[in-house]
């Protein structure tokens, strides 16, 4: 057979295609895994907002923060608030242990769902609620 017959041109154009499409889905499952990760905000580690120690999980704020800086009067702002989709970013704390032991006492991501919007979360724990009585 030729190398320019119907059946071998026809034949390299789908390899061809097939090898674009190939290229293409790699190609776009690289740049949408690395669109998504970049967009993601980290909210398992936090900077410490007096000293800056980097790294600290809720945990470790709140032990950092009670070893290091249990009596600090500075007002900041909290790195696990700031963090979440509804945190103020500019809100400041008056006591900020306070404020840890209250407020975070918990790990949001074993209690929140990132992916919907506030209205979504609150008919699902209004269905909750309701599915229990």
């Amino acid at each position: 057979m030729a190398a320019d017959t119907p059946h071998r041109t026809w034949r390299s154009r789908q390899q061809t295609a097939g090898e674009k499409r190939s290229r293409l889905k790699t190609q776009t499952q690289s740049s949408v895994s690395v669109s998504v990760c970049s967009n993601i905000p980290n909210r398992s580690t936090f900077v410490y907002p007096f000293c800056g120690a980097r790294n600290l999980d809720q945990q470790q704020l709140v032990k950092h923060c009670m070893d290091n800086h249990r009596n600090d009067p500075n007002k900041v702002v909290c790195p696990v608030c700031s963090a979440m989709p509804w945190g103020d970013p500019s809100y400041k704390s008056s006591n900020f242990l306070q404020h840890l032991l209250h407020r975070h006492k918990f790990s949001y991501d074993t209690f929140v769902d990132y992916s919907i919007d506030e209205e979504a979360a609150l008919q699902a724990a209004l269905a909750l609620s309701l599915a229990g009585n």
